[in-house]
């Protein structure tokens, strides 16, 4: 079924052919069945906005297509990104099995489709089905480990520099080596960039010009080669 954002939707979840390994609807068929009959099926366009943190949870969000933003906002409006989520990600885990509100606010980066459980439906899910438990802590271990590198930047890096630093290092697990360098589609506008690493849109924009300068990255529309990681690696020691 095509959906009006120019994807094609994939509802059935039990005959679904995007199941990759680590993605939450990687259980057994009988789990599978189980989360098919509760869920809903949505698709989104850019800039939808799923839950705003401080709201009561209803339940959990996968993403099935497309990237999520996940934002944290302060009284002054300070805003910063504490994950973009992926395919196979869950959304809305720890405040759907807490009771307590959304931590964050969740926005569509682009058309996606996503299930929806109702909170009761998601907890007898997880009663009934240990697999389903176990999959629920580890999406959880994988925002924990998220939170603590939103630490190092936002807490431990000395400058700007450094923050960034310490950025593309991360960035680079996910890359490709080359053999000129890792390559990193990033994805992520400067400003996002920004909210992710707590400086200025600007800063991000004139560090990225003195790495290229120094000859430590390249860059070419999202995609980031670091050709020195070497010398990354010594600004976040330094």
């Amino acid at each position: 079924m095509n959906s009006p954002y120019g994807m094609e939707l994939r509802e059935n979840c039990v005959d679904c052919t995007i199941v990759k390994p680590g993605y939450f609807c990687n259980l057994s068929d009988a789990a599978v069945a189980a989360w098919e009959r509760t869920k809903f099926t949505s698709s989104y366009p850019s800039g939808a906005v799923l839950f705003v943190e401080g709201q009561s949870p209803r339940g959990v969000f996968m993403v099935c297509k497309g990237r999520v933003k996940l934002t944290m906002a302060s009284a002054e409006g300070k805003t910063v990104l504490v994950r973009i989520c992926d395919a196979g990600e869950m959304l809305g885990l720890h405040s759907t099995i807490s009771g307590e509100p959304y931590e964050l606010t969740a926005e569509t980066l682009e058309p996606c489709q996503i299930n929806f459980v109702r909170g009761h439906d998601f907890l007898n899910l997880l009663r009934d089905f240990p697999e389903a438990y176990a999959m629920a802590a580890q999406q959880l271990t994988t925002l924990y480990r998220g939170a603590c590198h939103q630490i190092r930047y936002l807490g431990l890096s000395q400058n700007a520099t450094e923050k960034l630093a310490r950025f593309l290092m991360e960035s680079a697990h996910r890359g490709e080596d080359t053999g000129q360098g890792i390559r990193v589609n990033l994805r992520l506008t400067h400003e996002e960039i920004a909210q992710v690493i707590g400086v200025s849109r600007e800063t991000v924009t004139r560090s990225l010009s003195e790495l290229r300068s120094k000859m430590v990255i390249s860059t070419k529309g999202p995609h980031v080669l670091i050709r020195n990681k070497s010398a990354l690696e010594a600004m976040v020691a330094a």
